[in-house]
């Protein structure tokens, strides 16, 4: 018990960290299960974490900050379907264009709103998602090894996590179970098809890009209005792209995505549990070794782990009417 409660502290972390990267992996499965490639996880979600920064800010509620969060995610997933959907034009491109949009935007207003050199003012505890005690966790913390498991890494954190980890078996059930579900994955992979039934793919496809937007739009809220307390410059730091290798990693599967996520989560943890400690005889490390850390394991693992990962058939195609 005693080597459960040493790892408890990192495994609570670990839970926290994962957050918004399962919030943008599943957003990501829900788009290219459609078969429309989003590289703009990214954007949106940083969009999205300065849209509730600010208005946490300016309202002092959480609830409409998650609310414009998601308008705004919602927002550039919606000119990413128009670019890609209507217009049939590059995913990629579009994806991309999104990430480079809300990177400047969101420097440029919070600059120009705030004066606080792109970020925003910092928010008090009333305006941010505050954690929620279980029932029979402060009598838990008491005891060592389990309760104190349940006391540190199941309970103790916000609303915001739950939902995560609620819309990890809310997404299998829908797209395995539910009449959508099927028209959707069968969109990604044969629209053709579906197009021959007289399902619109096109309805179908936008569907998917406004859940992304969304899932993407509570990552970024949990970065802003949860895990810290306000906006600043480029803090999703690559966490959309972690997402799409672990999308990739998971094999488009949302509970294979969620254990991926909370791996990654880990190795975020105990890169930072071990900055400034010294390491059996190598000494003192760079603490900058320990920042790159979790970067180099996903690299590693989708190079070394990943095996034979086939995505939708016709993700990042442009769907064409037959005529």
């Amino acid at each position: 018990m005693e080597s459960l409660d040493a790892i408890v502290p990192v495994l609570g972390s670990a839970v926290r960290l994962s957050i918004p990267l399962l919030f943008a992996c599943l957003a990501g499965l829900w788009s290219e299960r459609s078969g429309i490639v989003d590289i703009g996880l990214e954007g949106k979600m940083l969009g999205a974490a300065f849209a509730a920064g600010a208005v946490a800010f300016l309202t002092g509620e959480e609830w409409l900050a998650l609310a414009a969060a998601v308008a705004v995610s919602v927002s550039l997933g919606l000119v990413h379907g128009f670019a890609s959907i209507t217009h049939r034009g590059n995913q990629i491109v579009s994806g991309v264009a999104i990430n480079f949009l809300a990177a400047g935007l969101t420097v440029l207003l919070g600059q120009a709103w705030f004066g606080e050199g792109g970020r925003t003012p910092q928010l008090t505890n009333e305006a941010r998602f505050r954690p929620i005690v279980l029932p029979g966790a402060e009598t838990a913390q008491q005891h060592s090894g389990w309760g104190n498991f349940y006391a540190e890494v199941i309970s103790g954190h916000n609303v915001l996590v739950y939902l995560a980890f609620l819309a990890v078996p809310l997404t299998w059930y829908v797209l395995d179970r539910t009449r959508f579900g099927l028209r959707l994955r069968a969109v990604g992979e044969n629209p053709h098809a579906v197009d021959t039934a007289g399902i619109s793919v096109a309805r179908l496809r936008y569907a998917a890009v406004v859940i992304a937007g969304v899932l993407c739009g509570f990552g970024g809220a949990y970065l802003a209005v949860a895990q810290s307390a306000g906006f600043i410059r480029d803090m999703t730091a690559g966490k959309g792209f972690i997402a799409l290798a672990a999308l990739v990693f998971a094999k488009w599967k949302p509970v294979p995505a969620m254990l991926t996520c909370l791996l990654f989560g880990f190795l975020d943890a105990v890169a930072i549990r071990l900055q400034g400690t010294p390491l059996p005889v190598v000494g003192q490390v760079p603490v900058q070794v320990f920042q790159a850390l979790p970067y180099v394991l996903t690299v590693v693992l989708l190079a070394g782990f990943i095996g034979r990962a086939i995505p939708p058939k016709a993700s990042g195609v442009p769907y064409t009417k037959d005529r």
